[in-house]
């Protein structure tokens, strides 16, 4: 075991470090996101002002109502954004209007009238032609984003929730027109001008609910300040608007406040709070040379940092993109429940021409009549429920994970999620931290207990920067506290290891090397062998040249590993581990954390074989990993899971993105997975469901019963229907 301290040569270990700078350091990605395909008004400004907040801000309401509902595609292949009026506001304003329209319309209703005995208090001759004015105002304004729907809908051969409701409330309008006019029969207009309001308030309702689900874009526009502290060459400090920063300039950062942009600090150190970009709730510890994200809030100290990203480049813009694009994004789901959505509206045009026959031929009703039962059936069946059924989700799913770290880019992986039998995990950087720390302290005699070993071989290390030597001073809480020992005269052992004068002891922490040049014998050498078998690295405290302990050290295992891969086995999926580890290193990290299986000795370029190995035992695979080197084997896997991809958000190759180094959160995607498909599933059997009872009953099939569904009535079931969709969809908050 020729293992020599100052070079740590054991094999395992250059393996190790190899791996661990090619990971860390050669590939770290610098692609900046592509340019947003879908992008819609509200993220358009976001990129032009730079900061989401000033002039962007003042708009923001606006372009949020602009966007579709929270990506929500209707079946008829665009959103309401596309109808004149289709914002909440415009829903609002048109329903306040005809709803003081439509008091006058009942009014000088005769049907009205008879009904609360007002029959000669209101009538004066002209009155029809008042009442025919006044409904067709409410028909032609109130009505008028359902019309124009019409007309999108079958320009586009998609006919379906606005078709529906524009034919009903036409021939209810035309009909009760032309009775004015001279046509034998009795009018529908304050059916007609009922009807339009309720479906107004509908619609203004659902959507107050639906944007409920973009409000993320929102909140994380809300995370920039307007402006920001500027310092320039002279060492001045002005305030700039965050709009104007460019790369290299220099910010100071105060006590409480929000970081502007993505950025290096450079001097100065705090604890800052990312729960609202991360999801982590615990303030993060900063100094110099880390990096800081925009959005984020300082706590306590006063930092000044270097911009290194602006506008689109940073962490929250990039947030804003994936966020926007997974909304708007089609699932597998979505698209039978569109096709789904198109059916139910043939059916039901062909239901309401049906009823009309029907009560027209064989059961001598009034024409009146069965006219009220076919504009319920083709109001009563829109399929807007239906259509809303899984867009809904898929906008407040996605909106709640990017909120918590995980960034979905591939709705169809994402759902494939709930399937996953087998998750591949990549070692270094995944399941371990890619850094050295101790994990074993052995002490020869009993003058000195492993705490005091581990400090002595701290103090010593600490003036070392290899990466062995940082490992040793992580690990003792002592090694970098002002609690250590007094180090004097520190010198390496070229090839060997270290030594100096510890608390006036003569201290040298040495490679089994440089004990079998000097002939001294090791204690308790089958556990040290034992150890080495492992893949560990083995260094020796000598104390005034007397062994005394020693120390092994290995890629820390992440303490969240074990719990994952526990909750993992619970859930029925086999959790596997890939690395270029040799396998005694594998082997180890393969029994610590009870993995059901592992592959030793992987190339790079062979990553992606493995995964598809695992394939083709009929495995739903996911992949999991740094998202850098694993991004053959991410792109081969079912599911490619890249983790702790922090500022890069960008990585092409991964379907999710989990912002923190957690393997805890791939548990956390899974069963967030399987809740989401099951809200499509229980919106998608109430849509269908509901029709499938609602049609006949508006048709008049419970008639001989008494029975019977006012257009009005209709409208508001269908309406219920809609909200019953958004809230349960919304339920997925609990």
């Amino acid at each position: 075991m020729k293992n020599e301290h100052q070079n740590h040569n054991h094999d395992s270990h250059d393996k190790e470090d190899e791996k661990h700078s090619e990971m860390d350091h050669s590939k770290t990605p610098e692609s900046k996101p592509t340019k947003d395909k879908i992008s819609g008004k509200a993220y358009d400004i976001y990129l032009k002002e730079g900061s989401p907040k000033g002039r962007a801000k003042q708009n923001w309401s606006d372009a949020e109502a602009q966007l579709k509902h929270s990506g929500a595609d209707h079946p008829h292949k665009h959103s309401h954004s596309e109808h004149e009026g289709h914002t909440i506001e415009g829903f609002k304003k048109r329903f306040w209007i005809s709803i003081v329209v439509t008091i006058p319309i009942l009014i000088l209703s005769p049907m009205i009238q008879h009904f609360l005995g007002l029959k000669e208090t209101f009538l004066f001759n002209g009155d029809i032609y008042v009442l025919f004015a006044l409904s067709s105002f409410v028909f032609f304004y109130g009505g008028y984003p359902f019309l124009k729907g019409l007309f999108d809908e079958l320009k586009n051969k998609q006919p379906g929730m606005m078709t529906l409701i524009a034919l009903a409330i036409s021939v209810a309008y035309f009909y009760s027109s032309a009775v004015v006019f001279g046509v034998k029969g009795e009018d529908f207009f304050w059916e007609l001008a009922t009807l339009i309001d309720i479906m107004l308030l509908g619609h203004w309702i659902e959507m107050k609910s639906v944007m409920g689900a973009s409000k993320v874009l929102e909140e994380l526009a809300k995370l920039m300040p307007d402006e920001a502290h500027k310092i320039d060459d002279a060492g001045n400090v002005a305030d700039v608007a965050v709009s104007e920063l460019k790369h290299k300039d220099k910010l100071l950062i105060k006590p409480g406040e929000k970081i502007p942009t993505d950025g290096k600090i450079f001097e100065g150190k705090t604890s800052i709070n990312e729960a609202m970009i991360t999801g982590e709730s615990k303030p993060v510890s900063k100094k110099e040379g880390d990096d800081v994200i925009g959005g984020s809030i300082n706590a306590e100290g006063s930092i000044k940092i270097e911009v290194e990203k602006t506008g689109d480049e940073t962490f929250l813009s990039q947030i804003v993109k994936l966020v926007k694009e997974a909304q708007e994004s089609k699932s597998k789901t979505q698209n039978l429940a569109n096709r789904a959505a198109f059916w139910l509206t043939i059916i039901a045009i062909t239901a309401g021409a049906l009823t009309m026959f029907v009560w027209l031929t064989f059961t001598g009703e009034s024409f009146n009549f069965a006219l009220a039962r076919t504009v319920t059936v083709m109001v009563i069946a829109c399929p807007h429920a239906l259509g809303l059924a899984v867009p809904l989700v898929v906008a407040v799913s996605t909106a709640l994970s990017a909120k918590n770290g995980l960034l979905i880019r591939n709705r169809n992986a994402f759902e494939q999620a709930r399937n996953i039998k087998a998750i591949i995990f990549d070692k270094t950087g995944t399941l371990t931290k890619g850094e050295f720390g101790v994990t074993e302290t052995i002490s020869f005699n009993n003058e000195y207990d492993e705490k005091e070993i581990l400090k002595y071989a701290a103090t010593l290390e600490s003036e070392s920067e290899h990466p062995i030597a940082q490992g040793i001073v992580r690990s003792s809480p002592e090694g970098t506290s002002e609690d250590k020992y007094e180090l004097k005269d520190f010198n390496s052992i070229p090839g060997k290891g270290a030594e100096g004068k510890v608390n006036e002891k003569d201290i040298k922490v040495v490679s089994p090397g440089y004990l079998d040049e000097n002939k001294i014998e090791i204690q308790q050498k089958e556990k040290i062998e034992q150890l080495s078998n492992q893949g560990k690295t083995v260094v020796f405290l000598l104390i005034d040249n007397k062994l005394t302990g020693a120390i092994a050290l290995a890629d820390i295992i992440r303490e969240e590993s074990k719990e994952a891969i526990k909750q993992l086995k619970e859930l029925g999926i086999k959790p596997m581990m890939l690395t270029g580890d040799n396998k005694q290193v594998a082997k180890w990290v393969a029994d610590e954390l009870g993995l059901d299986e592992y592959f030793a000795e992987v190339l790079p370029e062979k990553k992606a074989e493995k995964v598809k190995e695992v394939q083709n035992r009929g495995m739903i695979v996911a992949m999991t990993g740094d998202g850098v080197n694993d991004a053959p084997a991410l792109a081969q896997a079912d599911v490619g899971i890249a983790i702790g991809a922090g500022t890069d958000v960008a990585v092409e190759s991964a379907d999710i993105i989990l912002v923190k180094n957690n393997p805890k959160d791939v548990v956390s995607l899974i069963k967030f997975s399987k809740a989401t498909y099951k809200k499509m599933i229980q919106n998608l059997i109430w849509a269908t469901g509901y029709n499938i009872i609602a049609i006949p009953l508006a048709a008049g099939v419970l008639y001989a019963a008494g029975i019977v569904l006012s257009p009005a009535l209709g409208a508001v079931l269908m309406s219920a229907s809609t909200v019953i969709v958004a809230i349960n969809a919304k339920m997925l908050k609990i």
